[in-house]
């Protein structure tokens, strides 16, 4: 099987558990880190599947890579190579299939419940799952784009996940692991100060019973990925 491309735009925003979901399934990946100059492939033909990730940036900036990248996930989706945004990413798969992203009304840090949407689309994606605490780190949310189906939403966050077809997108963060919850505090205490309010946790809130809630992120997460990695081409 060609890898799994692995899109990394921040150096702290690793794919996380996803890496080690596709170590399990025995399926090859590669990491390309834009954050790091890694240069864009222009063809998806070399890949099974195109994985986001997250970051700090805007999807609206000016940054080189981003109008790129734009086409490249409208060429998979074409090609039917499917594709998977995990906050960031899910931003740039609403872009690039005609969506908006703005501001969100309010900041959303830390863990949130989510609401799994009650219709078909969301049932083969979630199974019997009404609803599960997920992580967030975000201030910009995308529209959903047209043809494509609202699978998720909060109560600070009307779209959490739209999917189309075989593709899939994400505002909320299942690829969380321990470490990654505790490095994303650290390195980002001072937006975490000037932020609190009732969408936005404190580190302490964020790492309190941390393994277990990482472990029922896991465990949603291994639903979505399964589900995507059925998809991925040969």
């Amino acid at each position: 099987m060609k890898p799994v491309a692995i899109y990394r735009f921040f150096s702290i925003e690793e794919p996380g558990y996803f890496a080690t979901f596709l170590d399990n399934n025995h399926i090859p990946w590669q990491l390309i880190r834009i954050d790091a100059g890694d240069s864009l492939p222009d063809d998806v033909s070399s890949f099974s599947g195109l994985v986001l990730m997250g970051g700090p940036m805007s999807v609206n900036g000016d940054l080189p890579w981003i109008a790129p990248m734009l086409a490249l996930i409208r060429q998979a989706v074409v090609r039917d190579v499917p594709v998977l945004g995990h906050c960031l990413g899910g931003q740039l798969m609403s872009k690039a299939l005609g969506g908006v992203i703005d501001a969100n009304p309010i900041k959303e840090i830390g863990w949130g419940e989510v609401s799994v949407s009650d219709h078909p689309v969301a049932r083969e994606w979630f199974n019997h799952l009404t609803g599960f605490e997920s992580f967030h780190w975000h201030g910009e949310t995308f529209s959903i784009p047209d043809g494509a189906t609202r699978v998720l939403s909060s109560h600070h966050c009307q779209n959490q996940a739209f999917a189309l077809g075989i593709h899939l997108a994400l505002q909320c963060h299942v690829e969380m692991t321990s470490e990654m919850v505790k490095i994303w505090c650290e390195t980002n205490e001072s937006e975490i100060a000037d932020s609190l309010c009732t969408s936005v946790q404190s580190a302490d809130e964020m790492k309190t019973n941390l393994t277990a809630r990482v472990s029922g992120l896991n465990n949603v997460a291994d639903l979505l990925y399964a589900k995507w990695i059925a998809g991925l081409k040969c």
